[in-house]
């Protein structure tokens, strides 16, 4: 069955209607899906209900329309004889009969008494139990059997019987047979897939992703069928199939056979204008006339009685489907379709279409054509159509003639870095090697393993021996080694390597500067500045920023220029200059929209999400990933910066689960390419995913991904500001699992990296981790008072989302220290906040704690009978009450022995204990006096506490009386 890929919406739907409706009836188009809703309800039926009382189903096909009671028969074949015995003789005698178990009823009594017979039969089966009739195709129902089933459902009201089924139609008609179903069935139609649902499913069912250019293709020729999508997909995947137009897609013969019935029975001049019309971009009357046909109306006129195209008011000429179009062309002769692009060659004067057409109707080696098309190429990437310039320029080289090796390698290499800004790494890697293998010149080698380098995205960890290579091939050519130098200083802040990448870059910028090649020289000064600001350099990094600002001077909005500003957004970012920072973004964002590459669009988009999640924007955040996951899928560009910037946008604005998923994915894509930049941020994102829960389970886990932030921090020797950000949140989940001096260790080196000029938000975290190891070490009032601090620095800052994890980390140590005014003050106002920017983990958070702390007003929470004990403390004490070990409490917990040791002797000491049995003893008096615990299933934060169960309280009484007995033995 194929898989329910964009239908489990639609099938929940269904569920429900058949709960409150006698029937369901789906309907759509060929291949949209009918049938495996029709499976997949049935399923979920049986599932509910293994024992569903009986189940009568048919699936008619074309063929068995003409034939008298097929569907009846198909129905009825479950049916015992002995059913049928029941009946009167006549009616008993006209239904074997139509069931081919006797001879066929005659007239129209005979056909009455069929019905009456069906009818009865269906009454003796619902007073068994209930009766489910399935029929997938009501289109091919033969009349006999249609009109039986129609007078049998209007009559069986009383019944309790239901039906499922399913009928074709036509794009955006109605079903034709409801009659046939029980009155009040739902109608159901069943949509197109999205964009995004196609790509999911043929990712699926192939086992892997088509090229970007050939997954448009496909998608816009199925629009949204998946059957149709499905059988294209495994056609190009099969055939390696180019996607240069829509008209060249491999339609397979099975394919064109269905959607052509109709097209194939048109006389041969109308089937001659539909293919110029499927051949054309933007198939019209007029263009139809100048391609040489006199009347197009005319000839249009049949094809728009059988509904496979038709000529709209404007003149433009829509085919019923797109398939349909593409099935048109596909399956004409080859110099059939020569002759239709020569036609539309002569009569097109878009200049991009008319070198295409002129390309197809020359399938051949022709200089002349070869230069019209990459005229047409740079023309198409001037305009900012990065598909039509890497189609074009594909072209050129494939029609450059064999005796001008150096053209084509040329051209071959134009076509390369067209395939790059149209997100087709795989299409210009091959263009690349082809002229690396082939080519003499040194020159076009270093720019083959440049588009290599370009073609690597993320991964360019393994491109050492091919920047080397290169360096080679480009001595004495101060251009060619500039841009080498260039890729190593990218591949350096890649990879981690800082000290290295300042080096190539600063070289890249000199040798630049005395080729007078300004904008290598303009990308190695912004590559300088990124890399200063991860090593915490703010001032050098701005200085180089400032330094490639000039260069570029005020003038033009080139990538370069854009590239700049995206950073410069960035740095006022990290200074915690958040609206300098969305306004540079939100400035760029509607040029890179109109003219950019793939990759520039997701690197502005990502940097959009940190900006909006920093904003507290946070479901325009979520919003924003979404857009940066389409652009992965209808691009090709590298996935770990978007999966990176849906992660942070979920952690902000969706569930701590959803972000640990998409965490995870972001850092095993960038452990795949080899990127430390985007693995770093995507364990810290992971980390603060983690961490969001509070359960010292979370925490356990958030220290495993924070730690290998500071190592891999620590070997790149970053300092920049976000680093800084995510050592408080390190020691903030070591403070969780009661690991206050690794806490403490931990800020203590933040402080030392700490520069002069911190940003605000920088000492804010900071401040609240030590607020919080201040309030596990006992000290709640210091506690309070670091947060307090670190909440009016934040205030000055406008940052909500730090904001609201600072007020509930001061609520939490409030209620610790029994200010609940004070507590409720703090979380009230963190849930306002969390609420109106759309936090949605944050302000479930907060509403936790006000849980909490209300739970506590009523008496709920530890009073006079009993100490203050952290979620860690307390877990760990409630297993060692149990009888657990030191080592099973570790493994329990995932933390470490010492951590356990450490814990169980605070423990001790806030009881006044000094052994375990002591322990347990202590804490069940704490119970039974105070009716206070921390559930062992509890996941809060620091200090949290709940209500104690009645399963805690029955086993303080028991271990109470067990110590009374003993004490009595004694």
């Amino acid at each position: 069955m194929r898989p329910l890929t964009g239908r489990h919406e639609l099938l929940a739907t269904a569920r429900a209607e058949l709960t409150a409706r006698p029937g369901v009836l789906f309907h759509g188009p060929a291949g949209i899906g009918k049938t495996t809703l029709v499976a997949a309800l049935m399923n979920s039926l049986a599932v509910q209900a293994p024992a569903a009382g009986t189940v009568l189903h048919c699936a008619p096909a074309r063929e068995d329309a003409p034939l008298p009671f097929a569907g009846l028969v198909d129905l009825f074949a479950r049916v015992p004889d002995s059913r049928l015995d029941a009946l009167p003789p006549e009616p008993r005698a006209a239904l074997r009969a139509a069931l081919l178990r006797g001879r066929e009823p005659a007239g129209d009594q005979g056909r009455l008494a069929v019905r009456v017979a069906v009818l009865e039969v269906l009454r003796a089966l619902a007073a068994a139990g209930p009766v489910l009739l399935v029929v997938d195709g009501l289109q091919w129902l033969d009349p006999l059997s249609a009109e039986v089933l129609a007078f049998a459902v209007r009559r069986a009201g009383d019944l309790g019987l239901r039906m499922v089924a399913a009928e074709r139609v036509a794009e955006g008609e109605q079903p034709e047979r409801p009659h046939c179903c029980p009155p009040g069935t739902a109608e159901l139609a069943v949509p197109p897939l999205t964009d995004g649902e196609t790509d999911r499913l043929l990712r699926a069912a192939l086992g892997t992703g088509l090229p970007p250019a050939l997954l448009r293709v496909v998608r816009d020729t199925a629009a949204g069928n998946p059957s149709y999508a499905l059988e294209l997909g495994r056609a190009a995947l099969h055939d390696g199939a180019s996607a240069g137009s829509a008209g060249t897609l491999l339609v397979p013969r099975r394919l064109r056979a269905l959607v052509l019935d109709q097209a194939r029975t048109l006389p041969e001049a109308v089937r001659h204008a539909l293919l110029v019309a499927s051949a054309a971009a933007a198939p019209s009357l007029t263009v139809l006339r100048a391609a040489g046909f006199p009347d197009p109306a005319a000839d249009l006129a049949a094809a728009e009685q059988l509904g496979v195209a038709a000529a709209g008011a404007d003149g433009t000429v829509r085919f019923r489907h797109p398939l349909i179009r593409a099935a048109l062309y596909a399956d004409a002769p080859e110099y059939r379709r020569r002759q239709a692009h020569a036609l539309l060659a002569r009569a097109v004067t878009e200049p991009l279409e008319q070198a295409r057409h002129l390309a197809h109707a020359r399938p051949y080696e022709d200089e002349a054509v070869a230069r019209t098309l990459l005229a047409a190429a740079a023309q198409a990437r001037r305009r900012g159509a990065p598909d039509a310039a890497c189609e074009l320029a594909g072209l050129a080289a494939r029609r450059t003639p064999a005796d001008r090796p150096a053209d084509r390698a040329d051209r071959l290499l134009t076509a390369a870095e067209y395939a790059c800004d149209a997100g087709d790494p795989a299409a210009a890697g091959q263009s690349a090697r082809a002229v690396l293998a082939e080519s003499g010149s040194a020159r076009r080698r270093v720019r083959a393993r440049l588009i290599l380098l370009r073609g690597a995205g993320q991964a360019l960890d393994g491109t050492r021996d091919l920047i080397e290579d290169g360096l080679r091939d480009a001595a004495g050519d101060p251009r060619a080694e500039a841009w080498l130098h260039h890729w190593a200083a990218v591949r350096g802040l890649l990879c981690g390597e800082l000290a290295e990448a300042a080096r190539h870059a600063r070289r890249a910028a000199g040798l630049a500067d005395r080729a007078g090649d300004t904008e290598t020289r303009i990308g190695a000064l912004a590559t300088l500045a990124r890399v200063r600001s991860l090593a915490g350099e703010a001032g050098a990094a701005d200085a180089a920023l400032q330094e490639a600002l000039t260069l570029v001077g005020t003038a033009g909005g080139g990538p370069e220029r854009r590239r700049l500003i995206r950073m410069r957004a960035i740095l006022a970012l990290d200074s915690d200059r958040v609206a300098e920072a969305r306004e540079e973004v939100s400035g760029l964002l509607t040029v890179v929209d109109e003219s950019a590459g793939a990759e520039e669009v997701l690197a502005t988009l990502v940097a959009l999400a940190r900006i909006q999640v920093r904003a507290g924007e946070c479901r325009e955040a979520l919003r924003t990933a979404d857009r940066c996951a389409r652009a992965v899928a209808e691009a090709g560009v590298p996935v770990a910066p978007a999966l990176y910037a849906a992660a942070l946008a979920a952690s902000a604005g969706g569930t701590a689960e959803e972000a640990r998923h998409l965490a995870e994915q972001a850092v095993r894509a960038s452990e795949a390419d080899g990127d430390r930049l985007f693995l770093l941020r995507a364990l810290a994102v992971l980390g603060q995913a983690e961490l969001l829960g509070g359960s010292p389970r979370g925490a356990a886990a958030a220290v495993e991904a924070l730690q290998q932030v500071r190592r891999l921090g620590e070997s790149m020797c970053a300092a920049d500001p976000p680093l800084l950000h995510w050592y408080g949140d390190l020691a903030e989940a070591l403070v969780v699992l009661g690991e206050t001096e690794a806490a403490g260790t931990v800020l203590g080196e933040a402080r030392a990296r700490v520069p002069g000029d911190a940003p605000g938000s920088v000492l804010a975290a900071l401040e609240r981790a030590e607020g919080l190891r201040e309030a596990g070490l006992g000290r709640a009032r210091e506690g309070a008072l670091r947060l307090r601090t670190a909440v009016d620095r934040l205030r000055r800052l406008d940052l909500p989302v730090d904001m609201v994890r600072t007020l509930i980390a001061l609520g939490a140590v409030e209620r610790r220290a029994r200010r609940r005014n004070a507590a409720r003050l703090a979380l009230g106002e963190a849930l306002r906040i969390a609420t109106r920017i759309g936090a949605a983990p944050l302000a479930a958070r907060a509403g936790d704690e006000l849980a909490r702390l209300e739970a506590a007003d009523r008496g709920g929470e530890a009073g006079p009978g009993g100490p203050e004990l952290t979620p860690t403390e307390a877990r760990i004490a409630e297993l060692v009450g149990n009888g657990a070990t030191n080592r099973e409490v570790a493994a329990e917990l995932f933390i470490s022995v010492k951590t356990v040791e450490g814990a169980l002797s605070r423990v001790y000491r806030k009881f006044g204990v000094r052994s375990r049995t002591a322990l347990a003893h202590a804490m069940a008096v704490a119970v039974i006096a105070s009716g206070a615990s921390v559930d062992p299933g509890d996941d809060g934060g620091p200090g949290h506490m709940v209500t104690v169960s009645q399963s805690v309280r029955a086993r303080a009484s028991r271990v109470l009386a067990t110590r009374r007995s003993h004490d009595i033995d004694s």
